[in-house]
């Protein structure tokens, strides 16, 4: 078992883990499918969205905004399903995010986690669209480490690199919390950071909007008010 007293920061992945992402990212991508008369599964929808999401963040080479690769990955739909997206389609993904909601148990867990550590966002996202989100999470990070501030996204290390770097702390000091396998608890537990496995999938197939991915997270919890119940 994790040593909940060894830590002083707790960070957080935001889409998937605080916030609903797929409940946010599925009525707009099937919108906007159903429109051109495409028939898909809610599985199938978010396969490819991870699909093409974590295509467009691989090129490290080449860093483009969050809302960009929203852009893209509506781009890449209609390639793939042959229909030319209007350009309020092309920002429909990106134009949702600040009305994706939190999971319910979000909310009062960062409250509570708040009394006893210093808390952190190490996001996917760009800084404008964090701010749209930040409104609904109702509590006040300590740090928030976005994309946009690294230019690179997880699961490059690179920015759980400068999270430690601007958190001045060790490694070990830092318990980070999050949904996705591929995005964050691999490349985590690589730098010898804890990390907590948040399965919001828990009884449903598949990997939902990530890519599928294998890790060994020190502790896993279906949710938020589990890890706070554990932590008490």
């Amino acid at each position: 078992m994790l040593d909940f007293n060894q830590f002083e920061v707790v960070s957080f992945d935001c889409y998937g883990t605080l916030i609903d992402w797929e409940n946010g990212i599925l009525p707009v991508l099937k919108q906007l499918l159903s429109s051109h008369e495409i028939d898909l599964s809610d599985d199938g929808t978010l396969e490819m969205f991870a699909e093409f999401e974590s295509e467009l963040e691989k090129d490290q080479s080449n860093y483009i905004k969050y809302r960009q690769i929203l852009q893209e990955v509506v781009e890449k739909l209609g390639q793939r399903f042959n229909f030319e997206p209007t350009e309020t389609e092309l920002n429909s993904l990106a134009d949702s995010v600040k009305n994706w909601q939190p999971f319910p148990d979000t909310v009062a867990a960062l409250a509570a986690l708040k009394q006893k550590y210093k808390l952190a966002v190490i996001s996917n996202i760009d800084d404008d669209l964090f701010a749209g989100t930040a409104k609904h999470l109702q509590v006040e990070f300590d740090w928030v480490i976005t994309a946009e501030q690294v230019r690179s996204y997880k699961p490059s290390t690179r920015n759980f690199e400068m999270a430690i770097d601007r958190m001045g702390i060790a490694p070990e000091k830092l318990l980070h919390v999050a949904q996705s396998l591929y995005h964050d608890i691999v490349p985590a537990a690589s730098m010898g950071i804890s990390t907590v496995w948040v399965n919001r999938r828990q009884g449903k197939a598949g990997f939902g909007a990530t890519l599928p991915a294998s890790a060994q997270p020190d502790l896993e919890v279906p949710d938020l008010k589990t890890l706070v119940e554990a932590i008490a």
